[in-house]
């Protein structure tokens, strides 16, 4: 897979201890890479990253905190950096939005300067988000060209993120050196997600606790995907930057065909078929938070440059996100290993190129 660019790298994932970052560093070890994770210790309650047991070097500390970072770096001599710590929920940046800007701005920045002119280091993929495009709610998909904004916290911190990243790429990270690039990934779901204020935690906990959740935006529309879809994209991007391609050192949409975006309501009712134990009702509060009511991405640019294309239709996404927590609290099994054994089969099956 990927070249076997990833065998024996030493490779760096900031937010490990997080539901997208623990996902990466399980397909990482798989990849015989040589992992090390640095982030906060996971919020109590059930953790993906301590389900997993997995053989990696696990640092806790703050991205803003420059003197620990700086540390670890020179301790592990990554090859490659994946930057996915941040705070990563819209409505919690209402409640904290100066900690939101701190930690996902000038966090970001801190990993960009403390990374650079390191000569060991060859690429950096930093993860910002869907939500980093000026939404002016007109239903057309996003290109990476479109204007960054974000009317929330949250958004506003990962178009300004964005920016730092183009701002460092540009004048720090260039040919010759260590080259950089951002993903944007669409509504990401799968199994071991435990954070407040998303739809599929907030379904499960409800279902485990026998009771209807009632879901606030039920017409909100969004570009869901399977965590394991945008993290083929983020690998794939990280072999092109390791192979040297300063072609590849841009901004990239990862997320699922237009057709794909369904309601919140619509995905609600997908995961109840296969976990009958989740039941919900739509009530949306009448002084909720301002949220996005559509939100699609054009990823035209990583299928035509990329060959990155997803493997799971909606309905895949849903019944194995599902599936996975069914299993977890019925019969106590981590279905985590056997969904990335099936996502590369069926990436197999459908000859993506990444695949090998």
């Amino acid at each position: 897979m990927f070249d076997n660019i990833y065998s024996g790298r030493r490779v760096l994932v900031t937010g490990h201890t997080g539901f997208k970052g623990s996902w990466l560093a399980a397909w990482l070890v798989r990849l015989g890479a040589e992992v090390t994770g640095y982030a906060l210790e996971p919020l109590p309650g059930p953790s993906h990253w301590r389900l997993l047991e997995l053989p990696a070097e696990s640092v806790t500390g703050d991205i803003l905190d420059g003197d620990h970072f700086c540390r670890t770096l020179d301790k592990c001599r990554p090859e490659i950096v994946f930057h996915l710590a941040a705070q990563p929920l819209v409505r919690l940046s209402y409640r904290e939005p100066l900690e939101t800007l701190r930690v996902n701005v000038m966090g970001t920045a801190n990993v960009f300067e403390l990374c650079r002119n390191r000569p060991e280091l060859r690429a950096v993929v930093a993860v910002t988000s869907d939500k980093c495009y000026e939404n002016p709610e007109c239903g057309r998909p996003f290109r990476e060209s479109d204007p960054l904004g974000g009317y929330d916290p949250y958004s506003a911190s990962k178009g300004c993120a964005e920016l730092v990243a183009a701002s460092y790429r540009r004048s720090f990270y260039r040919n010759g050196g260590s080259l950089a690039a951002t993903a944007r990934a669409g509504n990401v779901i799968g199994g071991g997600d435990w954070a407040e204020d998303r739809l599929v935690p907030d379904l499960v906990r409800a279902a485990v606790a026998a009771e209807i959740e009632e879901i606030r935006s039920p017409d909100a529309i969004r570009p869901w995907q399977h965590v394991l879809e945008s993290l083929s994209g983020y690998l794939l991007l990280g072999q092109k930057l390791l192979q040297g391609r300063a072609d590849c050192a841009e901004a990239w949409n990862f997320g699922p065909p237009v057709t794909e975006s369904v309601t919140v309501e619509a995905a609600a009712a997908a995961l109840g078929r296969t976990w009958p134990a989740i039941r919900f009702r739509p009530n949306p509060p009448p002084d909720a938070p301002h949220e996005a009511g559509v939100l699609r991405l054009d990823c035209s640019k990583a299928a035509e440059r990329l060959g990155w294309h997803c493997v799971w239709n909606s309905a895949v996404c849903f019944e194995r996100t599902a599936a996975w927590y069914r299993d977890y609290y019925t019969e106590g099994r981590i279905n985590t290993a056997a969904d990335l054994e099936c996502y590369l089969k069926d990436a197999a099956a459908g000859g993506l190129p990444w695949i090998g």
